[in-house]
This record gives structure tokens, sequence and C-alpha cells, in this order.
């Protein structure tokens, strides 16, 4: 069935467009019986069908497609659009600027090194809450942002001016996500083509692994790493196994008392255990009427914290008020509207069911108050039982701590005690004084509660709910406890705009929670500094902090370097901890504080109702959108004041610690070099399960006495101005430095230390693991990294993959993958391998100090290889490890070197 068959037309408004229609394909085949995300990728098979990199086989594929199978269909999926955020988007951009030098090198025209298709790049990664608590923490921070980065911004300016196809939107603008949703996301495109105008589906691919926080408005696309996008830049499609698709039916309604944010984390819990890694999964059923489009983003943002490729909604008629509510066009509205009823796309109340893998289901009015941690999203927590888990898991913490020895007291300076609570638990505080205030500071105290992250930040209920707790708080003459670091990070500027017309954003300031930058902020690790007394008082006496944040990452370290324990929650809720200031509490049974009146005031004397919430919700307008996004490009004095260089060829500053030229295509020639086996190889590092990419590349602050910090210091960088690794991922001499530097990263090869040390073979000096790689890269040695289950859960993090390729790491070899890392790895170079069934370091007896042989590569085309690995006595063990470059798109990409390398001689032959 060859594309051209499928054409034809739609009339809507004045206008005609063509279009690849997927119902002309149902008398021979039953199109609706497939799920909404393979009818994208059907039209985008169609539309994109040349006999070449789409043939008829590929269509077939897919319209034979067996829900129960397992994929071993190649297709090949070409993105409308890329959509980028300023950590991954930077270095993505560094590749395009090195890529038009190397072009030049080999002889070809560095200006076809450009954006084939639309590229947004959102900053919103790089505000720090430096300041808070004052009105004037939006202004401070914001000046201090572009302090420090405006090597990075004057960078993007000039890639801005001189790349066709790329625009940036400015800082202070809001989070990448949310203002994808609110503004550029398209849902429907329709533009000339050749003379015509066609209409297609809006798809995309981002740099961020939340891409699919788009996938509430019925929008295909999910994150990969820079490198992936970046080809997808250059006109390269994706090539994707067709995917299993898990159908998730919902129900009824969410109760009184239950949020969106309840919901998604008690779908990730659900979706987590069931298993999805590399899934579609696809909400479906009559639910879906009550279910508005921010809770349906909601829920597409978590799909990286269940695992899924991505998480849609099909488009129906909330899709519609939520685009007419956001300020979209009202032709743009029209054609979304009759392309989606037209193809089949348009979700309609007791519509048959279309095939799934596997279903799962869920009534919403099941869904009660809820957290996640203290360290994975996916820990679900009933809020009834959040203060025993707590404890629990602090017992877990420091419980063989003999110094805390089932203790709750309290130490003074003198030596005195005092006790703080009637339960035996393993808490411990001393008194710290802060802001003319003297208090005593313990385990599980929450010093940080944030609102913030694209999560929560984008859907209005949760935000008005958290102003209307302030309001109530406010009213009753309650605070935020002194040693609270309180943060509002919105997500947009209309956020701001719809707190001030319900009256709340006054309130929310009052008990603390002032405006501090629109960004990803705390979520991302860009807490800030706690105050001296308060971070004195943690160090010195190694307490249990704790953090309480709207946000979707809650993982060891990510936060802030001095909080062990970290919580997901709802905004209200995050209101709600400030108040109390202490995690062991029981928010049903135990007061959060005593009000004005003398009178002890518990959260239900807080808590709106449904109905209260829903009048302020309606009180947001679409001239709110409007009138937020009409100069969304253009920026402010800082931005516009900043000097940009000029030139399609980038002129790299050697002394920039922000923006260095990779040294991916040094030496490059147009004919790759042979793919070996690999012999002699060293183990870097013997890594445990659930290491995620934040443990492989960190993004947050950089220690003084650490690799990274070292080489900004011997380059005249004071530590006032280290930034973090994230705004520093433009400059490869940092993020290699920063590879396995995150400090609760356990290497077992060092066993008893956090952080990125390692032992060095044979001589089993303990070093850091970046001191450890340079000196193996000395003796020509050859490195693998051994790890357990999950390995690079979490962000699209390429630079996790990049710095691992450039510590000289040729093999991974893992019990599972999260799919994207995986991906990038193969993208880098690096080969990706998984132990054999049922097998892992410990089964096989390794702890690696062996030396490893790698044979039977065969250029990546092998399905499997043998391992031998040699002890220091001579004893050898040897099994069969399967190898993860999973489609022959792939295995090109191993043999060039990497995907950058394959696609740069591409466009150099041309």
């Amino acid at each position: 069935m060859a594309s051209h068959e499928t054409r034809t037309n739609l009339t809507v408004g004045d206008k005609s467009y063509a279009y690849f229609s997927l119902p002309a394909l149902q008398p021979k085949h039953n199109v609706d019986r497939l799920p909404y995300s393979l009818k994208i990728l059907l039209e985008n098979l169609l539309r994109h069908h040349d006999g070449v990199n789409v043939t008829d086989a590929d269509v077939e594929a897919l319209l034979g497609w067996d829900a129960k199978a397992a994929p071993d269909k190649e297709i090949s999926f070409t993105p409308a659009r890329v959509i980028l955020q300023d950590f991954t988007g930077v270095p993505a951009i560094v590749d395009l600027a090195a890529m038009r030098d190397a072009m030049r090198s080999l002889g070809g025209d560095p200006a076809k090194i450009n954006p084939l298709s639309p590229a947004e790049l959102v900053i919103d990664h790089s505000v720090q809450v430096d300041t808070f608590g004052t009105a004037k923490s939006l202004t401070q921070n914001t000046e201090i942002e572009f302090e420090r980065n405006k090597e990075r911004y004057s960078f993007l300016r000039w890639g801005q001016n001189e790349f066709a196809n790329f625009k940036v939107v400015p800082p202070n603008t809001g989070i990448v996500h949310q203002v994808n949703i609110e503004y550029l996301a398209r849902v429907v495109f329709g533009d000339e083509r050749e003379g015509e105008l066609v209409a297609w589906p809006d798809t995309l691919v981002g740099t961020d692994s939340h891409t699919t926080m788009v996938n509430g408005l019925g929008v295909l696309g999910w994150g990969v790493g820079g490198i992936e996008a970046e080809a997808a830049m250059l006109g390269q499609p994706v090539t994707m196994l067709i995917p299993q698709v898990i159908g998730f039916r919902l129900t009824g309604n969410l109760p009184e008392g239950s949020t969106a944010t309840d919901l998604v984390l008690t779908v990730t819990r659900m979706l987590r255990d069931k298993g999805v890694v590399g899934k579609f999964v696809e909400f479906f059923g009559d639910g879906l009427k009550h279910l508005p489009v921010a809770d349906r983003a909601t829920l597409g943002n978590m799909s990286p914290e269940f695992g899924s490729t991505c998480a849609i909604f099909p488009i129906d008629e909330e899709t519609i008020r939520y685009l007419r509510l956001t300020g979209r066009a009202d032709d743009r509205v029209a054609l979304v509207e009759a392309y989606a009823k037209a193809q089949g796309l348009w979700r309609e109340d007791g519509a048959p069911d279309a095939d799934y893998t596997d279903v799962l289901e869920l009534d919403l009015g099941t869904v009660i108050p809820s957290i996640a941690g203290p360290r994975r999203p996916q820990d679900l927590v009933a809020l009834t039982n959040a203060r025993d888990d707590f404890e629990a898991n602090l017992h877990k913490l420091v419980g063989a701590d003999p110094a805390r020895k089932q203790v709750t007291r309290f130490e003074d300076e003198g030596g005195s005690t005092a006790v703080a609570h009637d339960r035996s638990t393993a808490r411990f505080g001393v008194k710290c004084k802060h802001d003319d205030q003297e208090f005593h500071l313990h385990d599980g105290a929450v010093v940080i509660a944030a609102i913030t992250s694209c999560t929560n930040t984008s859907n209005p209920a949760v935000m008005l709910a958290a102003g209307l707790v302030a309001r109530k708080a406010r009213a009753l003459g309650l605070d935020r406890q002194p040693w609270v670091k309180t943060s509002l990070a919105p997500g947009s500027l209309v956020v701001t705009e719809y707190l001030k017309k319900a009256g709340v954003l006054d309130d929310l300031e009052h008990i603390g929670f002032h405006l501090v930058g629109y960004g990803c902020t705390t979520c991302i690790g860009n807490s800030g500094p706690l105050p001296d007394a308060i971070s004195s008082t943690i160090q010195e006496h190694n307490l249990v902090a704790v953090s309480v944040l709207s946000g979707n990452r809650n993982f060891e370290g990510r936060i802030h370097p001095e909080v062990k324990m970290n919580y997901l929650a709802s905004p209200p809720l995050v209101v709600a901890y400030a108040l109390a200031g202490r995690m062991d509490i029981d928010l049903y049974k135990e007061p959060l504080g005593t009000g004005k009146d003398g009178k002890p005031v518990f959260l239900k004397d807080l808590w709106p109702t449904q109905q209260e919430v829903a009048k302020a919700v309606a009180t947001i307008d679409s001239e709110m959108f409007r009138s937020s996004y009409k100069s969304v490009f253009d920026g402010d004095k800082n931005w516009n004041g900043l000097s940009v260089p000029k030139g399609k060829l980038f002129s790299w500053d050697a002394d920039s610690t922000y923006v260095q030229n990779p040294p991916y295509f040094t030496g490059m020639t147009m004919t790759p070099e042979p793919v070996s086996d690999i012999t002699d190889a060293r183990a870097l590092a013997l890594l445990g399960d659930m290491i995620t990419t934040d443990h492989i590349s960190p993004a947050g602050s950089i220690k003084e006495d650490s690799p990274a910090g070292k080489y900004l210091t011997e380059h005249g960088v004071k530590k006032i101005d280290f930034n973090s690794y994230g705004s520093r991922r433009g400059n490869h001499e940092v993020m290699m430095r920063g590879t396995f530097a995150n400090i609760r990263l356990r290497n077992q090869m060092a066993p008893g230390t956090e952080g990125g040390w390692t032992k060095h073979q044979p001589s089993g000096e303990q070093m850091t693991i970046f001191d450890a790689a340079m000196r193996y890269q000395e003796s020509g040695e050859s490195l693998i990294v051994l790890a357990g289950k999950e390995y690079g859960a979490g962000s699209s993090r390429d630079w996790a993959a990049k710095g691992t390729r450039l510590l000289g790491v040729r093999a991974v070899i893992a019990v599972s993958y999260e799919r994207i890392h995986r991906s990038n790895l193969v993208g880098m170079g690096v080969l990706p391998l998984q132990f054999p069934p049922g097998k892992d370091v410990a089964s096989l007896g390794l702890d690696g100090s062996e030396s490893f042989d790698i044979t039977g590569i065969d250029a990546g085309r092998a399905k499997s290889v043998k391992v031998r690995a040699t002890s220091t006595g001579g004893d050898v063990t040897e099994f069969e490890a399967v190898v993860r470059i999973d489609t022959p798109k792939e295995v090109d990409y191993f043999q060039h070197g990497g995907i950058l390398h394959y696609v740069l001689r591409q466009l150099a032959s041309r």
C-alpha cells in the first residue's frame, strides 16, 4: 500500500488541505483497531513514504501490528519538530557548531549544517534559588542568572541568528514543557509544502525526558538524548521498533480532597509495577471527559517516571476547549477538530476500544491524597501513612548509628537535652539560630519547600489550591517555620497572572512563597544554598534534612547535597509541610501549628473544597495567554543587551569555561575506522540497581575538591561562580570530569565511599574516577562499566553517554537499561551489553578487579558476544552477553563511531 493512494483533501473554512487519509485504508485494513498513538505513526509512514527510508513493507508492518507480539519490526519516525531546553540544548547547539567546523575540514559546505525542521529552545534550567522569601527574589535571581550564564546565552543568541529554523525562548519566560503545551504545540500542522497546503499531526522529539507532557494535548512525542535530537534536526528519522501499547482505562471522577498530583503519583506506581519500559502508554475510557487537559498533561509529564516511551491522550472536546482557552487562533482550532475527526483521531464517549497489548484500569474515585519518596517518584506513600513511612526510612538511614540509639532528644550547646515529642524515634536535633530566631533543627526537618516543576505548575487547579491554603493559613495567623526555604517558581508568566487575578499571590508571598524565577529550579537541583546557619548545623551534626517539592524527580543527591530525603507532593501539600516544618507529622491528626487565637490549626481547616478551587480556576481567560505569549521570543533588557558574535562559523574562545569545541570530530575522515573486539579492558565502576543519569552525569552543584571544581579553580573561577554542571554542559572538560561524580554514587569497587571514587587496577590505589580514567588512557587500556537493573533511569541526559565515552569506556554491561540512555550510548559509539537472564555481577562472582575480553562484536551486528573475565589470581569467568544495539540503523551509527559522525559523513558526501 503506497502512500500516494491515500492522499486526499480536507476543506476547513475557506482553505483546502491535502492530507494522507487513514480511513482510506479501512476497506482493506481494520485501521480503527489501532491505538491512537499507532495511527499517528501510520500517518507518518504514509506521508514520508519514498520507497527507501519508508517502504510498502513498513506500512504493511504497522497495519499488521500484533498487539501481543514482542516488537520485532523496525520503522522510521520523522518528527515534525524538535524542542530543547538550555541544559541539554546548549551542548546540542555546541555540537552543531562543531559539525560546521568539521564539515569545512572534510571539504563540505558548513551551511549544510542547519535544522531542517522547526527547532525551538526554551531557557528554563539555569535560574537558581539564590535568594528567597522577599519581594526582590525574582529580580535578584534573574540578575545572578544572567551574570553566571552570559557566555552561554550569548552563544545561544549566535545560534538563533545563524541557524535556520531555530528559535530561542529567552530566560524568565517559563518552563519548556509548559510553554510547549500553552503556546508552541500546533497539535495539527497546516503549512504550505511545494505550493499547496498540507495538514499533518504535530509530532516531536525533545532533549528533556518530560517532553511527554505534550502527550496530554494528543501530540505524540518523547524525550531523546541531545545527540539523537541533533540528528532529527538534521533530517535523520528516528528508527524504532513498532512498540507494544498498554491501554490505561480511566473511569469516574476524582473525589473531594484528592488532586491531579495524587492521581499522577498513583498512576506512576501502578505503571512502574506493571513494567512499561520501551512501551507506549495510552489513556482511554469515558473518565477522560472529567479530566481537563491540565490533568492529562500532568500525567503525560510523568511518563519517564513510570518508564514508558510516551503516555498519550486522544484529541476530544476538552482538547479544543484548552486550545481556545490558551489563545490559539480560530483557524488553528478549527483545523485541529476537522482533521482529528476526518482521520479517526477524535475521541467520543462510548466508542469501541482499540486493541491493546494489555489494559490497566483505575477508577478516579479511588485516588487518595499521596506523596512519593524519599528517593524515587514511584515510591507512593498514602498521606495517612506519611509519618510512619518517613520514620521507617529514617531508621534505615540512621538506625545503625550508635550515637542515635532510639532517642528523642535535642542537645543544647551546653549539653542539656529536651524531649521534642512523645514517640520513640531516631530523631536527633540541636539548637540553631537563623534570622534572629532560635529553634531546634532536627532529623526530619523540612528545610526546602518548593512549588516548582512543569509537572504541577502547569495545572491551575493545584496551583490555585496552594494559594487558597496559603490564604486560609494567613487568615488564621500561621506562617512557615523559620528553617524552611520556601520558593514559588511558576512554569509560565500566565500562572502569575491567574494567581494575581484570584487574589492568592499575595497570600502565598505572605507565608514565604515569593516568586523566585520562571524555571525548573529545585526539581532540577537548582535549589540554591541553604542559609549558612541551617547548612552548617546539618553538616556538623549530620542531620537528616528533608525537602518537599511539587516536582517529578527526587533521586538521591539531586535536590540539594545536604538534603538526604526528598518527597514529591502537590503544591497545596508543599504549603502545608512548610507550615509544619517537619516530616514526622500526621497531617490528619496533628495540628500544623497554633493560630493567632491560640487554637490548634489542622490541615482540614485549610484545605479548599473542589467548589472553591473551581471558582478560582474560572477566573482564568484566554487574554492572559495571548498577552503573556505575544512577545515570547523577544526577551528583556538583559537578553537584548548581550554581546553576540557573528559569522556562520562560531568563534571559539579558548579561555571560556562554558563553551568549548568538543573533540568528537578530531582527526575524523570520511571512512570510519573498523570496530574491533575489546581486549584487556578494566572496570571503571561497578554499580548497583537504579543508577540514574543524575548519578552518571549530575546537573547540580560542583564541589570545590572534585575534579571539575579543581579544573575551574585552575582556570581562575571562584567557588561562588562555579554555577552548576547543567549550566556548563557546553564545556566537555568540565563534563567529563563530572561524569560519575554524583555525591551519592556508590561504586562497589571503592566500598565505604560515596561520590566519584574507584580503585585503579591492578594497583588497587583508590582515586577519583576521572583520575583513574586518565591513567588508563595514558596506558592505552580500554574501560567498561558494570551495572545492575534500570541503568540510566531518569532524565534524557546526553552527557551521561558523552562523558562515558570521553573517559574511555567502550562498553557497559548491565542487567537492564532505561530506553533513552541505552540509545544514547549507541549514539556515542559505546557498546551496551546485557547480562544473560538471571545473571548479574554477584551471581557471576565479579568484583571489578578483573580484566575483561569481549569478543565476537562483529561491528555491532552480533546478537550476543562472549565476555571473559580474568581475576588477578588467574581464575576465569565466561558468559554470553546480549548486545543491545536494537535496530539496523543503530548498527550504522555504532560502526561510524556515533550518530553525529554518521550524519556528518552523510551530509559531507552529498
